[in-house]
């Protein structure tokens, strides 16, 4: 991968990056109470107030220097939380004005909101059907699997809530994906939890996360652990529900999630295949075709998805939010000279230079990279620390594909 940006030190600040920000105006304050989210605990960790919200100036320093630092002719802005709809419509009418007052001529302005869909209504989706916003809509599936971890703060469901939502969605046009957490229980279901988002839901577009989270991730970042902490590849260590695994009982087994991934495709190959964006597939499919990556997981190096939180402060990514990643606040230097900063190239590309020599040997390594770095809790067998957690898992889905993928190209032109 080329970085032409690492050559242009002296330029002036924030006239020359291509990157991305989420933003979390309200830091990690949210209206419900999902067992498995890895920001909820962000509030205790950075010592946020009760009623985190970015003030009006940092959000105009933010929108003026985000569409600075940009050269292309689009600018994506997204806004995850937390629940970013907690910040009401007044705030995001605001976010709208400011984009048109600094977009630069010809540049197109586009916004991804992130939510749980509980506090969407008429007003809501007018406005964001008015505005172009796309909507990610978190839901794993069915009633029974969405509500195992997807509780209020209560404890009572919110999938009525939430499939409410989607159908204010539907309804008024706006396009959404389905943001499906693949967690412990609903891994043991991938075609039911399919078929739910795409005939039940309504999309198009489905992305799916696993869920995996050391049980430090509350007081620690994954890449501080020790490495004599590490399991070792296949030991009883690293599945989730054992007393002394690496990971939360909540965290996906990686085989399981392998087998998730498989069920998935090949119901996905059968009856959807260019008609339904499944993010793990395209970029599968794209990356056999030799085009980059589409998601910064299976890509080889990471760095250029930054994290921003309400009082300014950016880290270097949204799985890396912790005292020792912080870059900076824009409030003393540009968001692009942050995001292109020193430490920030260092922790992008770590992620190819840290991988273990296993990786590097895989004959799938081209589409997986190691994955995510946030995931890398494991030993290898010959006890190299680095080994993705779920690199079992995905060596089976890829393996899985593999002869699926030769007539895939065959079909788009690709080889003959």
């Amino acid at each position: 991968m080329n970085h032409p940006e690492l050559h242009l030190p002296a330029l002036p600040a924030g006239r020359h990056y291509r990157f991305h920000t989420m933003v979390k105006p309200g830091g990690a304050r949210c209206n419900i109470d999902c067992e498995y989210c890895f920001y909820l605990h962000k509030t205790e960790l950075l010592q946020q107030e009760e009623h985190a919200r970015i003030s009006d100036t940092l959000l105009e320093q933010h929108i003026r220097q985000y569409i600075e630092a940009q050269t292309g002719d689009e600018v994506v802005f997204s806004w995850q939380g937390g629940e970013p709809t907690m910040l009401g419509l007044p705030f995001f009418e605001r976010v709208v004005a400011l984009q048109r007052q600094y977009a630069k001529p010809g540049q197109r302005i586009e916004n991804d909101l992130q939510t749980n869909g509980v506090a969407l209504n008429d007003k809501w989706i007018a406005f964001l059907k008015e505005n172009g916003f796309h909507v990610g809509l978190s839901i794993d599936g069915p009633r029974a699997y969405h509500d195992r971890y997807r509780k209020t703060h209560t404890g009572t469901s919110t999938f009525d809530m939430v499939m409410r939502a989607a159908t204010l969605l539907r309804n008024g046009g706006v396009p959404f994906a389905a943001l499906c957490v693949v967690n412990r229980h609903n891994a043991l279901a991938g075609r039911e939890v399919y078929r739910f988002l795409v005939d039940e839901v309504g999309t198009w577009r489905v992305q799916f996360t696993p869920a995996v989270e050391p049980r430090s991730f509350k007081q620690q970042a994954p890449s501080t652990i020790a490495a004599s902490l590490l399991p070792r590849q296949d030991s009883p260590q690293t599945k989730p529900g054992h007393p002394l695994s690496i990971v939360t009982d909540w965290s996906v087994d990686p085989d399981e999630y392998g087998q998730f991934l498989c069920d998935v495709w090949d119901e996905w190959l059968a009856t959807d295949f260019g008609r339904v964006h499944v993010n793990l597939f395209e970029t599968a499919v794209a990356q056999s075709a030799g085009m980059p990556a589409q998601t910064c997981t299976q890509a080889q190096f990471c760095g250029k998805a930054v994290a921003l939180e309400h009082t300014g402060d950016v880290y270097s990514c949204d799985h890396f939010v912790y005292p020792q990643y912080k870059l900076g606040n824009i409030a003393d230097t540009h968001l692009g000279d942050l995001a292109f900063s020193k430490p920030q190239l260092q922790f992008g590309q770590a992620k190819h230079e840290t991988l273990p020599d296993q990786c590097r040997r895989c004959e799938y390594l081209k589409l997986c990279w190691g994955e995510c770095p946030k995931n890398r809790l494991l030993k290898t067998k010959d006890g190299q620390p680095g080994l993705n957690y779920l690199c079992s898992g995905l060596y089976r889905f890829y393996k899985h594909i593999d002869s699926d993928m030769v007539h895939i190209l065959r079909h788009l032109g690709v080889i003959k």
